[in-house]
């Protein structure tokens, strides 16, 4: 499932069929089929287009339009999510395997964003779009979106390494240089990545980080683990 608040647009999958509804328009419906299952969704800063991961690589979709050919960004494997970088520039996509791939739209040049010992689960984009943040890792990976050629050809760097946990799920603000990361662990912290150190606002052991959010303006980190377990901390 995927949302624009900039558009108003819904778009939600099943099986193969990606479905897109306009919360203003009761009577707006646009059905857009795939060869393989949809993974995930996400529409551009704009919501104009619409992204859809499958089974080797990302269709592209204009969401009002109805009779329509999907640009076709192509890469063997099974893609399992999908974002947009927030300038409209990049798209990348999590994979069934332990890696990323990312596409620069203006030449569908490629990218492998590879190095990750497990499968990559979220991803979060913070710093105005210059850091995109992705599990994965004894730490969280930290890839730098800034200028033309975003990634390509950079390395990734990485904070908060712990050899003995894992980091599940991340978090961040977009518009600010703060990050969160749910561990396998149990514990949360939030880091600034200019800065030294983490602050943990959950530092007990416990059952895996199953859920993590930050609220926009970055003053909020909420979280659950999978016992059951949840709670909201101001930073």
């Amino acid at each position: 499932m995927a949302t624009s608040p900039a558009s108003g647009l819904i778009a939600f999958s099943a099986g193969r069929t990606v479905t897109v509804l306009d919360v203003k328009d009761p009577a707006f419906r646009r059905t857009f089929e795939h060869e393989r299952t949809v993974s995930g969704l996400a529409f551009d800063p704009k919501g104009r287009r619409l992204a859809a991961a499958t089974y080797g690589g990302a269709a592209l979709w204009f969401a009002r339009i109805e009779k329509q050919k999907p640009t076709f960004l192509k890469w063997a494997g099974s893609h399992t999510g999908v974002t947009f970088s927030p300038d409209g520039n990049f798209v990348v996509t999590t994979m069934q395997d332990a890696q990323l791939h990312g596409w620069r739209l203006k030449d569908s040049k490629d990218m492998r964003m590879g190095g990750y010992p497990s499968k990559v689960r979220a991803m979060a984009f913070l710093s105005k779009g210059a850091l995109l943040a992705t599990s994965g890792a004894q730490g969280t990976v930290l890839w730098p979106f800034v200028g033309a050629n975003g990634p390509m050809g950079k390395e990734a760097t990485e904070i908060g390494y712990d050899a003995g946990s894992q980091v599940l799920l991340v978090a961040a603000a977009l518009d600010h240089a703060k990050l969160a990361a749910g561990l396998s662990d149990g514990r949360v912290w939030v880091a600034e990545p200019a800065a030294q150190g983490l602050n943990y606002i959950r530092a007990d052991r416990g059952a895996p980080i199953a859920a993590l959010a930050m609220s926009p303006d970055g003053t909020r980190v909420a979280w659950a683990d999978e016992d059951g377990e949840a709670g909201v901390s101001t930073l």
